[in-house]
């Protein structure tokens, strides 16, 4: 059974179960709302990317140049979904060369931070697609300060919002 402190007035302690139930309340429309976000990045991922979300594993990594996009099948011997996570990438690599960031910002429901940036450094970033066994990873570079603040702020949104897990911070 759960009692309140009533050594404070009586007026304090009528506020308690108050204040007590609209903080659930507001952790409960905040949890809801986080699951829904995360629901849509899901199914919106799925259309940008042409494959199952959860069948497969996204790491956003942060590294000392740049970082990487790297997606596998949850499956290393489902070759249909291999095959259709290095044609992504490869796609990828190309688009974000022509500043074409159309797919994460379908996926995310708008443009994810960063990519302004990204666009406008162009010329000072190489993207680069590597094959792995069970699907690939999008290598980004740069030398330039500006770029490589731009790089790690989108990888660092990539993580949050597919909620992967993965260090915030450059290894």
């Amino acid at each position: 059974m759960l009692e309140w402190n009533t050594q404070r007035s009586s007026r304090g302690a009528e506020r308690t179960p108050l204040a007590v139930g609209l903080l659930l309340t507001l952790f409960t429309i905040f949890a809801l709302a986080q699951h829904d976000h995360h629901s849509d990045v899901m199914k919106h991922g799925e259309e940008a990317m042409g494959f199952s979300q959860s069948t497969t594993t996204h790491h956003f990594l942060l590294n000392t140049n740049g970082g990487a996009v790297q997606v596998t099948a949850n499956d290393a011997a489902d070759s249909a979904t291999v095959q259709h996570i290095q044609a992504h990438l490869q796609q990828q690599a190309a688009k974000f060369k022509a500043g074409d960031f159309s797919a994460p910002e379908l996926t995310h429901s708008g443009k994810p931070p960063g990519t302004d940036a990204m666009i406008a450094r162009a010329s000072k970033i190489t993207y680069r697609y590597e094959a792995m066994k069970s699907g690939g990873r999008l290598l980004i570079a740069t030398a330039d300060p500006d770029a490589l603040r731009a790089i790690h702020e989108f990888l660092r949104f990539q993580i949050k919002d597919h909620q992967t897990g993965d260090p915030l911070t450059v290894k």
